[in-house]
């Protein structure tokens, strides 16, 4: 799910920062990745209302996410393009960059959701598996491009055989996901040797004073915004609330460095509101 902002400001993408040696993860100069195993917030349903989910805290249950994400399918692609005001679009064009799809290449699209995010692969000659765990997204997905494999699936236990994906990526999904690290070790494990992962995410503005002024927004602006214009402004409660419990880009490279990926390595968008990993799966 996408960010609404309106005090939107853009820099212009950078490289994937890297100084990594042999395989370790690559931060940006002034950010070490963290030793051992970083602390990360899990995320917990709280209460509901009307059958809704109005809040996260500490441990996210599978069927409730799911269920979220089926209440606002039909008009999510459209909310999150006004509410980012274009910004996703610009996202998902950076994705398929960094992926760097070639024809006949196998690409899993993970939590793809209605498969929006899975075109930008088609397009390219490669096929495409958009995955996820929610059917209402799936099934919104399929009606809009009946073209493409679309495939439902939990991303700890994925549906594929091992090494068969050139390249797996997975945008604003992974803090949907119960068990983060889990997920990661099934992304690895269904890539093939020399593949790639791209993990598109919401993370920390690097300029602390807008740092804090994207806090205080996504506590106190951001549900009146989606109150207006989504179908379940609850789902943008969430959002903002796992968002502040997700981990910083060293910590998250650090988690894909521990389940397996090498060269890991990241570079911010938008001012670090969102951050683009990147890994590859050895050789050897």
């Amino acid at each position: 799910m996408v960010l609404p902002f309106l005090f939107l400001f853009v820099l212009s993408p950078r490289r994937f920062d890297r100084h990594d040696r042999k395989g370790g993860a690559a931060p940006c100069p002034s950010r070490p990745v963290p030793r051992g195993p970083p602390p990360v917030a899990r995320l917990r349903w709280g209460a509901r209302h009307n059958g809704r989910v109005t809040r996260a805290s500490l441990d996210k249950q599978p069927h409730e996410v799911a269920s979220m994400f089926d209440d606002v399918a039909a008009n999510y692609d459209l909310t999150n393009d006004v509410l980012s005001l274009g910004q996703a679009r610009l996202w998902r064009k950076e994705v398929a960059k960094a992926v760097g799809a070639r024809p006949a290449q196998k690409i899993l699209d993970l939590a793809a959701g209605t498969a929006t995010s899975s075109l930008p692969f088609a397009q390219t000659g490669a096929y495409v598996v958009p995955c996820d765990f929610s059917i209402g997204m799936l099934q919104v997905g399929k009606q809009r491009h009946p073209h493409l494999p679309l495939t439902a699936g939990d991303a700890t236990k994925l549906p594929f055989r091992d090494g068969v994906f050139d390249a797996v990526t997975i945008s604003f999904g992974l803090r949907n996901v119960q068990e983060t690290d889990a997920a990661l070790r099934e992304l690895y494990r269904v890539t093939k040797p020399g593949g790639r992962v791209v993990i598109c995410e919401f993370s920390q503005p690097t300029w602390a004073p807008f740092r804090t002024v994207y806090t205080e927004y996504l506590m106190r602006a951001l549900p009146p915004v989606a109150t207006a214009v989504s179908s379940n402004p609850d789902a943008y409660v969430y959002l903002a609330e796992s968002i502040r419990a997700w981990p910083d880009q060293p910590a998250l490279a650090a988690r894909l460095q521990q389940a397996g990926w090498a060269d890991v390595a990241w570079r911010n968008l938008t001012g670090g509101i969102v951050a683009l990993h990147r890994g590859f799966k050895p050789k050897d």
